[in-house]
């Protein structure tokens, strides 16, 4: 699978923007095993790796959770505190220990709101993600569940 394109914010945000936004980070670190959030979850803060692994998931009915993809550095983790409502829609758990800059999620939004500019490359920085992880569950999910896998069966 390709990296998304806007993968790490230091590629996909001015040096103004991401100063801004470093401003009100926190450094955090998680052992692994850790949930960070479940599907449905109120969506408040998001992470950008700064070392370790985290694995996303999605529930699937009547099976264990299907691990979509697993984040490494300067990768964000979590979408969802972008966009109303504000609830989780994949679930997260460390998968080595981490060290991650948290960010308060109704902050950033208001920061956004106040300054156009940084709210547009924000949002197509997290949108260019969300497209990809979008396209990297649907892929996986082929593969674990269908047939003949995501070949060309439909």
């Amino acid at each position: 699978m390709n990296a998304p394109p806007t993968a790490g914010m230091l590629r996909a945000l001015s040096a103004e923007h991401r100063q801004r936004l470093m401003r009100i980070a926190r450094e955090v670190s998680f052992p692994q095993g850790i949930r960070l959030f479940e599907e449905g979850g109120r969506a408040d803060r998001f992470w950008i790796i700064r070392t370790g692994t985290i694995a996303l998931d999605m529930h699937v009915p009547g099976r264990r959770a299907a691990v979509i993809e697993t984040l490494e550095h300067n990768e964000l983790v979590g979408w969802s505190w972008l966009f109303a409502p504000h609830s989780w829609h994949l679930g997260a758990e460390t998968t080595t220990p981490v060290r991650v800059y948290e960010f308060d999620a109704m902050a950033v939004r208001s920061m956004c709101h106040d300054d156009p500019a940084l709210g547009l490359a924000v949002a197509e920085w997290v949108g260019g993600i969300l497209a990809h992880r979008l396209r990297s569950a649907r892929t996986r999910l082929l593969d674990l569940y269908a047939p003949y896998g995501s070949g060309s069966h439909r």
